[in-house]
């Protein structure tokens, strides 16, 4: 562990500041040690669209934009202050020489990842609005408690006022 620290640089973010920005290169995975982010789209009609959140004990980047070195579609943004360790591609690839027991582990995390990502798409496709809400509240509730509403809505993709609805008549 000591030698693949080494490859890490530890960075703290402020609330609302960004950790990539859209049109930039991702050169980075970060490890979430503490705080919480946000990554997200913004349409053709301005309208912010998030994509997935991060806390604590998350891995998060743009993969396309990290893997193929090409701007970034999305952003990613801190929702509170967050402190992070990042390692560049160099330094990852790097690590993997050194350590090639990282190169396993570094598949799980990206074999969890699109584990996530496919229960996420699976629900968006058999349940209505009200399931994924409720879904999302009851096995995330600590979670939901630190994001805003309005983002949550974005993330399930249902507008504000019918999440407040949602939450009226529960």
């Amino acid at each position: 562990m000591d030698l693949f620290f080494k490859y890490l640089k530890q960075k703290k973010y402020n609330k609302k500041e960004f950790l990539l920005e859209q049109d930039s290169i991702c050169n980075f995975k970060c490890f979430i040690i503490t705080g919480l982010v946000r990554a997200f789209v913004i349409d053709e009609k301005g309208k912010e669209n998030i994509i997935h959140f991060g806390i604590e004990n998350w891995w998060v980047s743009n993969m396309e934009s990290f893997i193929l070195e090409k701007p970034s579609h999305l952003f990613i943004q801190a929702l509170e202050d967050t402190t992070v360790l990042l390692i560049t591609k160099e330094n990852l690839e790097l690590a993997y020489v050194n350590i090639p027991k990282l190169e396993r582990v570094f598949r799980i995390i990206t074999e969890n990842m699109l584990i996530a990502i496919e229960r996420k798409n699976e629900y968006y496709i058999k349940m209505g609005s009200k399931e994924r809400y409720t879904s999302f509240i009851s096995e995330l509730k600590t979670f939901s408690q630190r994001v805003p509403q309005y983002m949550i809505a974005s993330y399930l993709q249902i507008t504000p006022e019918y999440l407040s609805e949602l939450r009226k008549n529960k």
